[in-house]
């Protein structure tokens, strides 16, 4: 069945009991804690931008949306863009185009106009939501996207190329509109993460949704008492699948705008949430907040929170046996998934292997996994091949691409990741890399992922990425750029020094220090860094940094 029969289960069932908390710590508002007070206008004190919505609300709005689209023409299998912070309206939002039977579009915040027009012409879609973060980038473009294309504003003071999209949505029937929609129908585009050049158009089906939410409750054994912190964006797929989790459980989830230790604590203290899903590097913040004293978990009512799980990028085994020295009681997973495999959770490490610590893990529920040679045939445990995937939640294509579909997705169903792994002798797949940031120097495959654990166990960095750079005689070298911790200090000789356990060839040729640019999933933008440091020859780096 479609997922947003799980929306409406709950709101007959739950209808009062609240769904989303938007938490915003970054803008301070009035606190009104009485009637009396709210009847007066006297607030007794201020605190962070608070907003909530229950079960029986999230439905109604989302049906207000789907009658409002098709009023507006929008039929089934047409495509509806989603351009939004998060916030209460994203959801109600995506399920409104999910239950109108059109298909849903988020798209990355990060884009620029181009990006935004290149996504929305690639998709062929044919109404646009947007926000108020987005009008300026919208205004540069306005003229090509708006051609055959109704552009929706949410928010006040609409632009005048666009219409009031909740004005307009508030006068529609709250009623669940009559759309039969089946497992095999096409129900949304997420898009590649960008780190490699222009975005994919990856389509899925609600199947693959529905699955989603299946895997996350069986891996993470969501229940109605359970709280979920959701802090990473809404439009890409490792957010919204764990929620999923919420979703299937009927439990409450809190939307937190910020990522600092601070907000974080502070909203698990207040919320009393349960359970936490980081990218490593608010992870790793938060520990070096504790670290250096600016944080203490004596502070905050943490013992209800049980899990903390990571996703979207390797993670290194040091930091998490650093996050159990605070936590010791906290239930630890790794999630591995793309949005072609619509998300996380094709392969997880599972609540109950902390001794494989540094594992992606194993197949996923529901999925299979194996590791493979060029030819794609597979091979034996303890090699190094790249991994494919195969389970219910693999996109359909990418839309508009036959070539590109047909370069990772088999007639039978395999999807080819492009990243390099292997497996130990218990068949627990460890993440060597991405093949397409191998680095070839003098003939050894240097794996930066491994670098990357590796120096992420020397006290001073907060961030590395490792990279390749053009050498006229090996072909490329190992660069190394390392971000410090605040309060440290660190200098390419000690770095240096550190790196001689390694074995010689896999030690960093260049030592640069520098901020590591990540994307809003947490994922290093390493063709950013090849742009900035591959170019021509690098002056010398400083050697001490503050």
């Amino acid at each position: 069945m479609p997922i947003t029969k799980y929306l409406e289960r709950n709101a007959r069932e739950w209808p009062d009991d609240v769904a989303l908390v938007e938490l915003n710590p970054t803008i301070t508002v009035p606190r009104l804690t009485t009637w009396k007070e709210y009847e007066l206008m006297e607030p007794a004190h201020t605190g962070p931008y608070r907003e909530e919505i229950t079960w029986k609300v999230f439905d109604e709005k989302a049906n207000r949306v789907a009658n409002y689209l098709m009023a507006r023409g929008v039929k089934k299998g047409e495509k509806v863009g989603i351009l939004l912070m998060n916030c209460l309206s994203w959801l109600p939002i995506y399920f409104g185009i999910l239950k109108s039977g059109a298909i849903a579009v988020p798209l990355n915040f990060r884009y620029s106009s181009d990006e935004i027009k290149y996504c929305l012409d690639l998709a062929e879609v044919e109404v646009l939501i947007f926000g108020p973060e987005f009008i300026g980038r919208i205004e540069d473009v306005v003229e090509q996207v708006s051609r055959n294309r109704l552009l929706l504003f949410v928010g006040e003071n609409t632009p005048t190329f666009a219409e009031n999209f909740l004005v307009q949505t508030s006068n529609y029937s709250s009623k669940a509109p009559q759309v039969d929609i089946s497992d095999d129908d096409l129900a949304a585009i997420y898009f590649s993460s960008g780190t490699t050049g222009f975005p994919k158009a990856i389509l899925h089906r609600h199947s693959a949704l529905m699955h989603s939410c299946e895997v996350e409750q069986k891996h993470h054994g969501q229940t109605k008492k359970d709280v979920f912190l959701c802090i990473p964006p809404l439009y890409h797929t490792g957010a919204k699948m764990h929620w999923f989790g919420s979703l299937i459980s009927g439990s409450r989830a809190v939307l937190l705008r910020g990522t600092t230790p601070r907000f974080i604590l502070h909203a698990v203290s207040e919320e009393r949430c349960t359970i936490v899903w980081l990218l490593v590097p608010w992870a790793q913040d938060i520990l070096d907040a504790l670290d250096r004293g600016d944080e203490k978990t004596g502070d905050y009512n943490l013992d209800q929170w049980r899990l903390m799980h990571i996703g979207a990028q390797p993670v290194p085994p040091s930091m998490i046996r650093h996050w159990l020295d605070y936590f010791p009681d906290h239930q630890y997973d790794t999630n591995y998934g793309l949005s072609e495999s619509l998300g996380p959770g094709c392969v997880h490490l599972g609540v109950e292997n902390m001794s494989k610590v540094g594992a992606i893990g194993i197949p996923g529920y529901g999925w299979e996994a194996r590791i493979v040679d060029e030819e794609h045939n597979t091979l034996p445990r303890c090699s190094v091949g790249e991994l494919a995937v195969k389970g219910p939640g693999v996109m359909v294509e990418y839309f508009n691409d036959p070539k590109a579909t047909a370069e990772v997705l088999s007639d039978d169903g395999w999807l080819y990741t492009g990243d390099v792994a292997t497996t130990d002798e218990d068949g627990f797949i460890f993440l060597v890399d991405r093949k397409k940031d191998v680095i070839i120097s003098g003939g050894e495959n240097i794996y930066p992922v491994q670098i990357e654990d590796f120096l992420h166990a020397f006290a001073p960095v907060k961030d590395v990425a490792v990279i390749g750079l053009p050498d006229k005689r090996l072909g490329e070298i190992s660069a190394a750029i390392i971000e410090v911790k605040e309060g440290f200090t660190c200098t390419e000789e000690e770095v240096n020094d550190f790196c001689l356990k390694l074995p010689k060839y896999k030690r960093p040729r260049k030592i640069i220090f520098a901020d590591v640019p990540r994307n809003a999933t947490g994922k290093i933008e390493k063709p950013r860094l090849r742009e900035i440091y591959g170019g021509a020859n690098l002056v010398a780096q400083e050697n001490e940094v503050m």
